[in-house]
């Protein structure tokens, strides 16, 4: 059961996502006909603009062999670990904003540097088997969710190439990817108080896709965006050690909708 409720949980997010490209497309429809518009600034070799965006994110979490082992934690004299059914990192939402500066490399490729601020939430559920004295009859497991739950601000600096297709009319579809360092504004000092600890840096890898719309006055892009981080972020020496020693490695993905302004 408790399988199945985390699957429920990718589904819907899978939904979402299907929804929104289905709102791109119909918007990308919607305005190809309209009169050729001038703005965006496609032929500036240096243009700005400033964007908002909406997140969901979660870590990407590794156990550790002595929790994997099937003798859970004897072997290495961790019998804590055999209190814990299962970790799961649950999606959790957030939002950003920043300034976009395009670069123009040729009529189709763009360098963006798109600084911004982003507030995440960080939430993780330790799973705990309880109630062992009591055999139920159907074979259920009772587990018990314990929620740590912790919030940041990070600064991020990405660094992006962008492929533009022709333009058609007023719309134009691009591919953007690229690289994106982020730094935590609270101090390590003050993150080791939280339950679960995690490092304040980490540099990751993002792709994803858009539309550029030309409006009268302005250009808007809606953009999907995926970023998954490369550095392990997980610090076991200060984290609680009810579960610290059934973690080995704790990375970043976030799944971002911009809503670009040029």
């Amino acid at each position: 059961m408790h399988t199945a409720h985390i699957w429920d949980k990718f589904d819907i997010h899978r939904r979402k996502i299907g929804f929104t490209l289905l709102f791109l497309f119909i918007f990308f429809n919607s305005y190809s006909q309209r009169p050729l518009s001038e703005s965006g600034q496609d032929d500036a070799f240096i243009s700005y603009g400033f964007f908002l965006a909406g997140h969901t994110n979660s870590f990407r979490i590794r156990y550790s062999d002595a929790f994997m082992d099937p003798n859970r934690g004897i072997n290495q004299n961790l019998p804590q670990l055999q209190n814990i059914h299962s970790i799961q990192p649950v999606f959790s939402q957030g939002f950003s904003l920043g300034f976009l500066t395009t670069l123009r490399l040729h009529d189709q490729f763009n360098l963006l540097f798109t600084p911004k601020v982003g507030f995440y939430e960080y939430r993780t559920e330790v799973n705990y088997f309880t109630r062992t004295d009591i055999i139920d009859p159907e074979g259920k497991i009772y587990i018990e969710p314990v929620s740590h739950v912790s919030e940041a601000t990070l600064v991020e600096f990405p660094l992006l190439l962008k492929y533009k297709s022709q333009r058609f009319n007023n719309t134009r579809m691009y591919f953007i990817g690229g690289a994106n360092a982020q730094f935590r504004t609270k101090g390590q000092e003050e993150a080791n108080e939280d339950s679960l600890v995690i490092l304040g840096s980490d540099l990751a890898l993002e792709l994803g896709m858009g539309f550029d719309i030309y409006f009268e006055y302005f250009k808007f892009s809606p953009e999907i965006r995926f970023s998954h981080g490369l550095r392990n972020l997980y610090k076991a020496s200060h984290t609680d050690p009810m579960f610290a020693e059934a973690i080995t490695d704790i990375r970043m993905k976030t799944i971002t909708i911009y809503l670009n302004f040029q």
